[in-house]
Parts: C-alpha cells; sequence; structure tokens
C-alpha cells in the first residue's frame, strides 16, 4: 500500500488511545455501549441500569443521525447530547458520539470525550482533516463500501494534520446477501493489525443488523486481533425509534458481556 506513512515502519508498537482513564490498544481491551440514539430520558435511564457495575468503559450513542431516509428518525441534535453527557456522567465513563458536519463540531465537542466519523461520512475530507487539528481521540468507522486501502488513506488525513489519538473501527461492509444489513470484514481485522499501529474494534451491530449474531461476531473479532467491540443496546429494542432489530435486550447484553470480557481475558487482555 503505497504513500501510507502510519504504518508499522513508522511505528512498530500498538498505540495506546487514552480517553481519561479508559485506555484501548496494546493489552486494553475495550468495550463500548449504548443505544444507536438517544431518545428520552427514560430510556436513557434504562441504558444506565444496563451498563452500572459492567465492563463497559466508553458509552457510545447518537444524537445527530445521518439515515438513509428523510423520513426516519435523525436524533435529538443538542438536547440528545445533553442525555447522552448525564449518562456518561452518571456511570462515570466517558462518551464518543458522531460529528456529522462541520457546523455541529463546536457543540459535539462541548458535550463528547470522543468524537467520531461515522460510515457515511469517512470519505469527508474537509471533515476529516478538521478532526486531525482536535485534542480529542477519533473514532473513525469504515465507509459501507470502502477498500481497506481507502480506509487507511482517510485515517491518514487526520493523523498527518496532527492527531494520532486515532481508533480504527470496522463496521461491516455492503454484500448481494440481502440476510445481512452488511458482512463484517474478520479480514480487515487482521490487516489492519498487521499494517497499522491504531487500535481496531469492531461494531458487529451495524455489521450484521441483527441481534442473534452480535455476540459470535463479537467473539470472533476477539479472536481475529480486535483492541475492542462496539454494540447497540436498548432496554426496550421492540420499541426503539431506530436499529432496534439489532440492539442487544438487558438478557443478551448481560451474556454479551459475560463471554466477551471471558475471551477476552483468555486472550491476555485487560477489560
Amino acid at each position: 500500500m503505497e504513500n501510507l506513512q502510519y504504518t508499522r515502519d513508522w511505528k512498530n508498537e500498538n498505540i495506546v488511545v487514552t480517553i481519561g482513564r479508559t485506555r484501548v490498544g496494546g493489552n486494553h481491551f475495550l468495550l463500548v455501549a449504548g443505544p444507536c440514539a438517544a431518545e428520552n430520558s427514560k430510556q436513557m435511564a434504562g441504558i444506565t441500569d444496563m451498563l452500572s457495575g459492567s465492563s463497559v468503559k466508553l458509552l457510545r450513542g447518537g444524537a445527530f443521525k445521518p439515515r438513509t431516509s428523510p423520513y426516519t428518525f435523525q436524533g435529538l441534535g443538542k438536547d440528545g447530547l445533553k442525555l447522552l453527557r448525564q449518562t456518561a456522567d452518571t456511570l462515570k465513563i466517558p462518551l464518543v458520539t458522531e460529528v456529522t458536519d462541520l457546523k455541529h463540531l463546536e457543540t459535539v465537542s462541548r458535550y463528547a470525550d470522543v468524537l467520531q466519523i461515522g460510515s457515511r461520512n469517512m470519505a469527508s475530507y474537509e471533515l476529516l482533516k478538521e478532526m486531525g487539528h482536535q485534542a480529542k481521540p477519533i473514532l473513525l468507522k469504515r465507509g459501507m463500501a470502502a477498500t481497506i486501502k481507502e480506509f487507511l488513506y482517510a485515517a491518514e488525513y487526520i493523523a498527518s494534520s496532527g492527531n494520532e489519538q486515532l481508533i480504527l473501527c470496522e463496521r461491516g461492509i455492503r454484500s448481494f446477501d440481502p440476510a445481512f444489513r452488511n458482512i463484517v470484514d474478520l479480514n480487515s481485522v487482521a490487516l489492519l493489525k498487521k499494517r497499522t499501529p491504531f487500535p481496531v474494534i469492531v461494531d458487529p451491530s451495524h455489521g450484521s443488523g441483527r441481534t442473534d449474531t452480535v455476540l459470535p461476531l463479537s467473539l470472533a473479532a476477539a479472536a481475529a486481533g480486535a483492541d475492542g467491540v462496539m454494540v447497540e443496546i436498548h432496554p426496550s429494542p421492540e420499541i426503539a425509534l431506530s436499529d432496534g432489530e439489532q440492539s442487544l435486550s438487558p438478557k443478551d447484553f448481560q451474556l454479551w458481556i459475560d463471554k466477551l470480557s471471558g475471551l477476552a481475558h483468555y486472550l491476555g487482555k485487560t477489560v
């Protein structure tokens, strides 16, 4: 892969991204969970109950939601950020949420500890360059139709602009098979870990779009060398305003925690 600067040739040892007291990379295996989007205070109270006392060290959740259909729930905007921040503060863990547009950057930065660039914006190069100037870690998701090379170049836009606190996220790529929303590309996890020192995590919720495959895909991701897994959860997935079909219920989430934490420990990682 020519012209790539941020490879193992640049830094052979793994980069550990620091988010307050939370770590990802090296021997630190990161569990990330939260709702697809903040909906209301009752839902977020349920999320707090699900995460309290768990091994999850980073809360995820959307406030500005880029959706395929203009007629679906687009998020609560600033009100959603307030709900997410309140939940993160109650749980005493950091928050990652998506920046969808440069005009939202200042607002999102006031509430979030990690700034996410989602799949639909992986190739928004002006946004990527601006992320390089931020003093916060960046979580970069692979585009749903992006090659590994394109994904790595997107990461280089951020790192070469000055921000090397970067987490790469495999979240599934499009396929011909309608049985799944996307296909989790575990090949990419193995290759990215070999080619780059940045931490690599996997999002099996978006990767498959099905709750019944989230756990096995999470375990497979850990076995493939991922530095963490990010999932969507909801206290009542059947009434979720977005992505309920891929969100773990409280019972399934507890099983996910137990199984994945056990495997991470077996692999010599700290959860």
